[in-house]
């Protein structure tokens, strides 16, 4: 099952377009380096990319220069306002905008860094973030209006990482497996939609179909890897760790296929939505209802439906759920499936919300998808849902006193502050701890 699953989406990703398989997110760079020689820039393994947007709009034909390591190169940014700068080594460099060649009337919002000082860590790329001046929150506006969009945000953030989230704290609750690979599920969802859309698919149909591919592969990883290790008697602890290097084998054939850069799915750029006083992006308003909606039918399903009442009933007591003739193997591989589908949405909707696709994004949102589950509870399932709405309410607004590099830095101290005086979580039970 798995190697077919391996095949399908090899041949997926092979037959895809040239130019979106392997292209990077900007316009080619053009740079210069004393130790290199000519032309060996396109053979550099690690990267510092971002994108520039000004009001939700790209902005194009921006220089941006990146120097250390012995290394001096620059780019422009491309038409979606996204950029890549290849460099030879992992290290630490200083990423400039060049305001000279910023559009009139557009500017570095009050308090960015120029020069930012970028450091890799332990990743094959590195990202550089420059605000620009409208519909950016800067220190010194209006403390109302920056708490209000940022609690939109954080919103509209935190029910994206509870899809994943729920599904991650489902598998949990009927198998007792803390899936480390899961972040790959969400991965997964991003680039098979990136690959659809590049074949020309309308986007609404290369969602759908990326999303029953993130099914299918739960539904094929529960039948073949994760049922014959159960029906072994395989203990947890070996699972996790089955898990983990299943986790790190699946990232890094994404990479071998996908590529380093960061991409971009289409309408990634889209206008910011004014709601009074309040500045929202198009993308993260739609994020927010879709999320909702889903998060919505999923709490019918588990507290209204027969199937929901045997996958708490398997979650609450395997042994006494199959007594019960409830069929245990079924419920699980249904989870899995479902699992898999909420994780490839998530994966789509952060896609939209960072913006891009990168072969280790499901790797950056893993803690904070645990954080989640752990915060509201392992193995409760509206426990999850709470724990990633605090999770990613406290990400956005605390970017109104820190730098937005800090804020996941945040999110999981207060999971950690919060598990110091209520270690079961918050909607955890405490017969579950220990």
């Amino acid at each position: 099952m798995l190697a077919a699953l391996a095949a399908f989406f090899a041949a997926l990703l092979v037959t895809a377009p040239a130019s979106q398989a392997a292209g990077p997110a900007a316009s080619p760079a053009s740079q210069t380096s004393p130790a290199p020689g000519p032309g060996d820039q396109e053979n550099f393994r690690f990267s510092i990319n971002g994108v520039l947007r000004n009001a939700g709009q790209p902005v194009p034909d921006v220089t941006i220069r990146a120097t250390g390591e012995g290394f001096s190169g620059e780019t422009v940014t491309s038409a979606s306002g996204a950029w890549t700068i290849r460099v030879p080594v992992q290290g630490t460099y200083q990423v400039e905008l060049d305001e000279s060649t910023l559009p009139e009337g557009v500017v570095l919002a009050p308090g960015a860094q120029n020069p930012r000082t970028v450091t890799f860590a332990n990743t094959s790329n590195a990202g550089a973030v420059f605000p620009l001046g409208e519909g950016i929150v800067v220190r010194g506006a209006n403390l109302g209006e920056q708490l209000a969009e940022r609690l939109i945000a954080g919103l509209s953030f935190g029910l994206l990482l509870a899809l994943a989230s729920v599904g991650l704290s489902l598998i949990f609750g009927t198998t007792g497996l803390t899936n480390f690979a899961h972040g790959e599920m969400v991965t997964l969802g991003a680039v098979l939609m990136f690959f659809l859309a590049g074949m020309g698919l309308p986007v609404w149909l290369a969602a759908a179909l990326a999303i029953i591919g993130g099914g299918l592969s739960g539904y094929l990883q529960d039948a073949g890897l994760w049922r014959p290790l159960r029906q072994r008697g395989s203990g947890l602890i070996a699972m996790m760790i089955v898990s983990i290097g299943l986790a790190l084998a699946v990232r890094y054939v994404i990479q071998l296929f996908f590529g380093g850069a960061i991409q971009q799915l289409p309408g990634a750029q889209s206008p910011q939505i004014s709601l009074g006083a309040v500045s929202i992006s198009q993308n993260t308003l739609q994020s927010l209802v879709i999320s909702a909606v889903v998060i919505g039918l999923l709490g019918f399903l588990l507290l209204r439906t027969r199937l929901g009442k045997a996958t708490r009933a398997v979650a609450d007591n395997p042994a006494l759920a199959s007594a019960s003739g409830i069929d245990v193997d079924n419920v699980i591989r249904i989870v899995w499936t479902v699992g898999g589908l909420l994780a490839a949405l998530g994966g789509i909707l952060w896609a939209y919300y960072r913006p891009g696709v990168s072969f280790n994004m499901g790797q950056q949102i893993l803690l904070l998808i645990f954080a989640g589950v752990t915060l509201g509870g392992l193995g409760t399932v509206f426990g999850a849902l709470v724990g990633s709405v605090i999770v990613g309410i406290f990400v956005e607004v605390s970017t109104i006193w820190l730098e937005a590099d800090l804020k996941f830095v945040g999110a999981l101290l207060i999971m950690i502050v919060v598990l110091l005086f209520r270690p079961q979580g918050i909607l955890g039970r405490r017969e579950r701890v220990g």
